[in-house]
């Protein structure tokens, strides 16, 4: 009986795919992420797709898979997009591909957030920093360490203070949200007819085509960013995702402003600013579907 065989990409400066034998109790489909002998070395690669019609002459030769990895797959629109990136700017797909994975090195096991709030009675020493501490803290509200001590203007070691003395309890809060959903019907824009026009033609363009182009031309003012945030919101109303270039990031501040007095929040943000696992709590949570516009700078 022959072995199934799948090709594997590989994020190194190769366009090929290599092909693998999976072993039996190895159940691997499109998208897996899987660890490849290669050469002299074991390298993190992506299951691209089966090899239903392997070279016989080649079998004996071919190496094994050697396991799949604890790591979300990559999904089938994902794989296209690599596919397109790497054709539309003459890349390796095995760059495009290490472009994909190289947040996931800064992934592991989110950062356990710690709030406290009041649960004993007043402490024996008070001071001045106590005092305004535990008029914030008045409130039965759980806020985070760093936020309690910023409002307060403590320090730290006075909440570790006043926790040790039984006067606050430490409570594990949930994980920070990467973004809030924006709402698309937060402030709805108060269009011209030309504008309401325009709005409708670029939604019924995204609607019908998979990938197209659509230029706005107007004079500074004209509103075009309205144009474009309705077919955001468009985007929102359909359970789709939204991408956001700026072309200067001297525009950054204003654009912000807009977008949250348009959407009540702000979008999510991926760029080169923001810390490594920052970025790669981002890249995971637009991966996985839960951002539903992010702004790229």
């Amino acid at each position: 009986m022959a072995r199934r065989v799948v090709d594997v990409l590989v994020p190194v400066a190769l366009d090929r795919a290599y092909s693998y034998r999976v072993p039996d109790d190895l159940d691997l489909a499109p998208g897996d992420i899987v660890s490849v002998p290669l050469g002299a070395r074991d390298a993190i690669a992506v299951v691209w797709a089966e090899n239903p019609t392997p070279n016989p002459r080649l079998d004996n030769r071919l190496k094994e898979v050697e396991e799949k990895l604890e790591a979300p797959p990559l999904r089938s629109e994902l794989r296209s997009f690599v596919d397109w990136v790497a054709n539309y700017t003459v890349a390796s797909r095995g760059m495009v591909l290490r472009m994909c994975l190289r947040m996931g090195e800064h992934l592991g096991a989110a950062r356990e957030r710690v709030g406290v709030r009041l649960a004993g009675s007043s402490p024996q020493r008070m001071t001045s920093a106590r005092q305004r501490l535990l008029a914030l803290l008045a409130d039965g509200m759980v806020r985070g360490k760093s936020d309690a001590a910023r409002e307060a203007g403590v320090s730290i070691g006075v909440i570790e203070g006043l926790v040790d003395e039984g006067t606050l309890e430490t409570v594990v809060l949930p994980p920070e949200s990467v973004a809030e959903k924006p709402n698309p019907d937060f402030a709805r824009s108060d269009f011209s007819v030309d504008q309401r026009a325009a709005a409708a033609a670029l939604n019924t363009t995204l609607a019908e085509s998979d990938y197209s182009v659509t230029l706005l031309d107007g004079v500074t003012g004209s509103g075009k960013t309205e144009v474009y945030f309705e077919a955001v919101a468009d985007r929102i109303r359909r359970g789709r995702q939204s991408l956001i270039l700026m072309p200067e990031i001297a525009l950054t501040a204003q654009f912000l402003d807009r977008f949250s007095a348009r959407f009540g929040v702000r979008p999510a943000e991926w760029h080169s600013e923001l810390a490594p696992r920052r970025r790669a709590r981002t890249w995971k949570a637009v991966a996985d579907g839960e951002v539903a516009v992010a702004r790229l700078a």
